[in-house]
């Protein structure tokens, strides 16, 4: 874990470096001042003059700018380094996750993701920074103190020795006993997290349903589970202060009653007044390294639950890659599905398609309909590689999906999902994404075509009016429509428009389709629908059903051949729905 995260420091390896360094500087300046100090004090003792003094001072001073200097460095490289490293771990971390299918997706909620990326980088950047840091600086100064303690006061620094694996005894069972708590608490804050994501999202949902109490006593309840847990792990933590106290004073009545013994009945032959002030200088010095040990040794065993969070989105390999000698060409826009059978999961009882043989030429347009649960945009989206096939194969362009490289498999297809995502920008910005270099007269074009200038030219800023995140400045049928335009922009070979024209009225409907054929004829264009109208003047139809083909054919032949295709049809248009309810009756008086 330490060996993969370490990756990320790179170009910040040099202050990483220096920082261990100037802390060892500082703590041998900080080791030598008591020494130095216990000299003056028997040097005035003996009735040293002002020379002698001011030649130790002159010393002192010195020892105070170095270490100064020393302590100061290290704490600008270390924050270099530090923040550095986090900001590396977090692309990292990102890069990884743009490479996810979307199984790998499905494994992590976007909730988790965000924490990962946000509090437990956190907790990692602190980590690192006492690692380089205390982590040097504290067993430093407690070896240089101790053999300092032991130079000056004897066999009384031998306490060290006793108290020392008293306290590591005790900080290794409140960490025994804290970690598993810490391994429940992330998952809680993922939990929190995607409350508020989901809340924020759905505001105006919860608002029409009057859902704020609901949602309020949700966050509640989720927010006093952690505090519950984190309770939990700090009573325990809080242990370490206690002992550490205990450890402390224990270490000091010694020092200041063996001491102040030795003197008295030696007469300072044994221990000096200059040493004996000494030795209770580095005994709080080494008291200081053992409470900083402790604190890092907390704040290790928090952060260790984090670097396992945040190295298992590092490790997480994509399900779907291109191959070695990947194709980087698609030909044409025609697509083949061969005797295709799909499952979400190895572990699935049921597959979501079954046996799915369906040819479209290139260039054609293809409708699709079918009940909800039908596998509609399950069909589709093996098309760009979103998820692999479970068995059979799908070509396009003549080859199978699997050979092609992903990026210029995934660039010569265009997808609409039901799921209209805009991002935080301006429309222009936003319609971009179809091509990135795109001039605004381009944009205009397509724009128009997909009737998004209807509304967009209405608007003061026009084309650079600020798009919310998630467009929720706009309505359902401005996103469709913006989605759309982006879509054409790219002018793909393949045009996957799944129920993207259901928030559009028919008539905005039929000119998005008229558009589509003018400008993008040679593109093989299928569209996932809910109304007839939106399909019925497409080259073929297929009509979806458990995840199976349950016919394939015109507008015309499915309303003779199909029941579902009829009735679906005959229940939204109002003449054929009369017929349709004449027909019904009919049959239950029969």
């Amino acid at each position: 874990m330490i060996k993969k995260l370490s990756k990320s420091i790179r170009e910040f390896k040099t202050p990483a470096l220096l920082t261990p360094l100037f802390v060892i500087g500082e703590v041998a300046m900080e080791a030598l001042i008591p020494y130095l100090i216990a000299l003056l004090v028997n040097d005035i003792r003996s009735g040293a003059g002002t020379v002698v003094i001011l030649g130790y001072a002159w010393k002192l001073v010195v020892l105070s700018l170095v270490s100064l200097f020393c302590g100061y460095m290290a704490g600008i490289n270390c924050s270099k380094a530090s923040t550095g490293f986090a900001r590396n771990l977090r692309a990292d971390v990102f890069r990884n996750i743009q490479s996810f299918s979307f199984s790998n997706i499905d494994k992590f909620s976007s909730a988790s993701l965000v924490t990962r990326l946000t509090t437990d980088i956190q907790n990692i950047q602190m980590a690192f920074m006492m690692i380089i840091r205390t982590a040097i600086r504290a067993p430093l100064n407690l070896v240089f103190s101790f053999f300092m303690a032991f130079y000056m006061g004897g066999k009384m620094a031998l306490i060290f020795v006793v108290i020392i694996p008293v306290l590591g005894g005790g900080l290794i069972a409140i960490a025994k006993h804290a970690m598993p708590i810490f391994r429940k608490a992330f998952p809680m804050y993922d939990k929190l997290n995607n409350s508020v994501e989901e809340n924020v999202k759905g505001i105006r949902v919860v608002k029409a349903f009057v859902r704020e109490d609901y949602e309020n006593q949700k966050f509640r309840n989720d927010s006093n589970n952690i505090r519950t847990i984190f309770t939990k792990a700090e009573r325990l933590l809080a242990l370490n202060g206690p002992l550490m106290q205990m450890c402390m004073y224990s270490v000091m009545l010694f020092v200041l009653y063996v001491g102040s013994r030795q003197i008295i009945t030696t007469n300072g032959a044994a221990l000096d007044i200059g040493q004996f002030s000494t030795l209770l200088t580095y005994s709080f010095q080494i008291l200081t390294s053992l409470m900083m040990i402790s604190f890092l040794f907390v704040m290790m065993t928090f952060s260790a639950e984090s670097a396992q969070r945040v190295c298992e989105a590092l490790d997480e390999v994509s399900t779907i890659t291109s191959p070695s000698d990947a194709a980087e060409e698609v030909t044409d826009g025609s697509i083949d599905f061969e005797n295709v059978t799909f499952r979400y999961s190895e572990s699935a009882e049921k597959p979501v398609l079954s046996d799915i043989d369906l040819h479209i030429r290139s260039g054609e347009t293809i409708g699709i309909i079918g009940g909800t649960g039908s596998a509609k945009s399950s069909l589709v989206q093996l098309i760009p590689r979103l998820y692999d096939v479970t068995r059979g194969c799908i070509k396009v362009g003549g080859k199978d999906v699997r050979s092609y490289d992903l990026v210029a498999l995934r660039d010569s297809v265009a997808m609409v999902l039901q799921k209209n995502m805009l991002f935080s920008g301006t429309i222009a910005d936003n319609i971009r994404w179809g091509k990135k270099d795109a001039s605004l007269d381009e944009i205009k074009e397509v724009c128009h075509l997909a009737c998004a200038d209807e509304f967009i030219d209405q608007m003061p800023k026009g084309y650079e009016t600020w798009i919310e995140q998630g467009g929720t400045n706009v309505s359902g049928g401005q996103k469709q429509r913006l989605c759309i335009a982006r879509a054409l922009l790219k002018r793909p070979k393949i045009l996957i428009l799944d129920d993207s024209t259901s928030a559009v009225d028919t008539r905005t409907d039929a000119l998005i389709r008229k558009a589509m054929r003018t400008y993008i004829p040679e593109t093989t264009k299928i569209i996932i629908a809910q109304r007839t109208s939106s399909v019925e003047d497409a080259d073929r139809i297929v009509v979806m059903d458990g995840g199976r083909i349950d016919a394939i054919g015109t507008s015309e032949e499915l309303l003779k051949t199909n029941r579902i295709y009829r009735e679906v049809y005959l229940s939204q248009n109002r003449q054929g729905q009369e017929d349709f309810d004449e027909a019904i009756g009919t049959e239950v008086l029969a």
